[in-house]
């Protein structure tokens, strides 16, 4: 889990973070150019070239100009990984990387903070953070970030949690994802809950004629705005993540086992649909639902498996019988050919995800993996 806490530096302590956050962020365009310049991603050789005028020209710490190196090479592999072709990485935003211990530690007073003019003791809001001084908890490498005047610290927290055994899984609860219905979930009881995504998928093409109209304008303001508003877009579409799984597991509890459908490679898959319909489609942040479901499960000591996808909403739960015809996409209705059994084509691909977990729990296996 990432905690993002905000802390309360004094007017000195802010020049200071200042001056450290600008010199790391021109430290990091610096290396950029090496790297852009070379193609080279290997730590060893960067750390020749560059440690020391990252030191003399500066001014960074020893442990700061090795974060930045890191850094750079981090944003350069995930843009090649993500299919991009190499491409100049600037960073324009005031951000710095605390290592744990060397960089940052906590004390009785506050976060203790590395800075260029040496450690400075910043007092933080300790609401909401209780739960992570129980010694339970490992903090990670901390990102300090300067946003609308205010300081955050996002540290990455992690805590072991014993997994519960399958046999000591007290229900399943099948989990459709979509665009009507965000989530459809089907449980042993036999009882269906819909998660609406009425409202959500009017916002998100309130949200798209927004975009539309200022990039017909092509003008600075035009894409600064365009910049802000995908911005705003983002942290709207995390914050409906957040409340739905955590609906999920909150509605459902302890010893549940949450079967979700394995989407890998959709995006590749939906961008065969039609030109106007692909915003709908592909950009629905479903892989981060799912990574938040998956954690907060472990919290409330369920667990969430990821099953093949195929055919789940085509395959009656009654007879068995698959095929196409089964489903009616457009109209969002599933009638058997076979045995005629009728309901929501969500409710559908629920169920039998919902089957697919019962026999996880009996084989282990998910059956899912790389999708056509």
């Amino acid at each position: 889990m990432t905690a993002k806490v905000q802390i309360y530096p004094t007017p000195e302590q802010t020049t200071w973070l200042q001056q450290t956050v600008d010199a790391y962020r021109q430290g990091c365009n610096y290396v950029s150019e090496i790297v852009y310049a070379t193609h080279t991603l290997q730590q060893a050789s960067l750390h020749r070239d560059c440690y020391r005028p990252l030191r003399a020209e500066f001014g960074l710490r020893s442990q700061m100009a090795q974060s930045v190196i890191k850094t750079v090479i981090a944003r350069y592999k995930s843009v090649l990984t993500n299919g991009h072709p190499w491409t100049r990485v600037q960073f324009t935003k005031p951000a710095l990387d605390l290592v744990w211990n060397r960089d940052y530690s906590l004390k009785a007073d506050g976060f203790s903070l590395n800075t260029l003019v040496g450690r400075v003791q910043v007092p933080f809001a300790q609401q909401g953070m209780e739960r992570f001084f129980d010694g339970s908890w490992q903090f990670g490498t901390a990102h300090l970030v300067h946003r609308h005047g205010r300081w955050f610290l996002h540290v990455p927290m992690t805590q072991e949690v014993a997994e519960p055994h399958l046999d000591d899984l007290r229900q399943v609860v099948g989990l459709d994802f979509g665009i009507n219905f965000l989530v459809t979930a089907y449980d042993s009881q036999g009882h269906t809950t819909f998660f609406p995504g009425r409202a959500v998928k009017a916002r998100r093409a309130h949200f798209k004629i927004l975009r539309q109209d200022l990039q017909r304008r092509q003008t600075p303001s035009a894409r600064r705005r365009l910049k802000h508003l995908g911005q705003r877009e983002n942290r709207w579409m995390t914050d409906v993540n957040h409340q739905v799984s955590k609906a999920l597991v909150v509605r459902y509890g302890a010893q549940t086992l949450f079967v979700v459908e394995d989407l890998t490679g959709i995006r590749g898959a939906t961008e065969r649909v039609r030109r106007r319909d692909r915003y709908t489609s592909v950009s629905w942040a479903f892989f981060q639902l799912r990574q938040m479901l998956e954690y907060k499960a472990a919290l409330y000591q369920a667990r969430t498996v990821a099953v093949d996808p195929r055919y789940t909403s085509q395959t009656c739960p009654k007879c068995g019988h698959v095929a196409r015809g089964n489903r009616d996409k457009r109209r969002h209705r599933f009638a058997c050919e076979q045995c005629h059994y009728r309901s929501n084509d969500d409710r559908i691909g629920a169920m039998n995800l919902h089957r697919k977990g019962i026999e996880y729990r009996v084989t282990g296996a998910t059956g899912a993996g790389p999708q056509s």
